[in-house]
């Protein structure tokens, strides 16, 4: 039999991955604390194997979140005061030898903007676009190296892209024109790039219209976002939702965008509490 500070500090070892540390024990539970600010990544299938042994705990928040240094990430105990060693082992196999969570840091990144529009390329409108985007980058480790405005030239847009990226841009980012009309012509000028697409699309309120894309550059994989209009005027959107992971070098999959869709509506609350509420969980 282990006592119940042996047993969680068996669930601490399997649980703690790089960029953070473990609580003092305390009545037999141990929390993991953020070493740094990141992204939070969860293996939930590990995760999920150890809950359900029964007898034990492993209670976190969402992965694939923003933390920040100091923030809680999760919490472990055993139910019981004293526990079998030969549960203790299973929790051991079934987590296996990676850790169940880790922090993926952000990384410096230098950032392009391509700035569509035929009517901004000739002044008659103001790019207010731009402004939002810068704000919402500074919250991260980002350098703006640049800003193009190819108007509606689809071949404009993609020389505008492949331009940033032989400049040694870590992102691209692209506003404006990602709607189905037929005059919007910033989709084709990704694709015509030769980047993967990943998505045209996501199951988010706002954000429908969002494109993800990586382009192979000079031996570097290089995220192109395609941005809906929304993001320059509702407060949150499924640009918060990608934009950590893209600076924490966290590759974005279809299918989990495709995942979205359950809390992919963001109720816009009179006092927004994200990412501490239910948008994009």
């Amino acid at each position: 039999m282990l006592h119940e500070n042996e047993a969680a500090e068996i669930l601490r070892q399997i649980c703690q991955g790089e960029h953070m540390h473990p609580s003092e024990v305390k009545e037999g539970k141990i929390e993991l604390i953020a070493d740094c600010e990141g992204v939070l990544k969860i293996n939930t299938e590990k995760l999920n194997a150890v809950n359900s042994l029964g007898e034990m705990m492993i209670a976190s928040r969402h992965g694939n979140f923003p933390v920040k240094t100091g923030d809680k990430i999760a919490g472990t105990r055993i139910i019981p005061l004293v526990i079998e060693k030969e549960k203790m082992d299973a929790a051991e196999k079934a987590a296996g030898n990676l850790p169940i969570f880790d922090i993926l840091p952000y990384q410096q990144k230098k950032v392009g903007i391509v700035t569509t529009g035929s009517e901004i390329k000739k002044g008659l409108i103001q790019d207010t676009f731009t402004p939002v985007l810068r704000e919402k980058l500074s919250g991260f480790p980002t350098e703006v190296t640049g800003q193009v405005m190819p108007g509606d030239d689809k071949e404009e847009i993609t020389k505008a892209i492949l331009s940033f990226a032989d400049a040694g841009a870590d992102l691209i980012i692209c506003t404006g024109g990602m709607s189905v009309d037929p005059d919007d012509r910033t989709p084709g000028g990704i694709r015509d790039t030769g980047a993967k697409i990943v998505t045209y699309g996501a199951p988010v309120l706002p954000g429908a219209m969002l494109l993800v894309a990586y382009l192979e550059r000079n031996g570097r994989s290089i995220p192109v976002l395609g941005l809906p209009g929304c993001v320059m005027y509702a407060k949150r959107t499924v640009f918060d939702l990608i934009l950590p992971r893209v600076m924490a070098d966290d590759e974005i999959k279809a299918e989990e965008i495709a995942r979205l869709g359950e809390g992919g509506l963001c109720l816009n609350c009179p006092v927004c509490t994200f990412p501490n509420c239910g948008f994009g969980k």
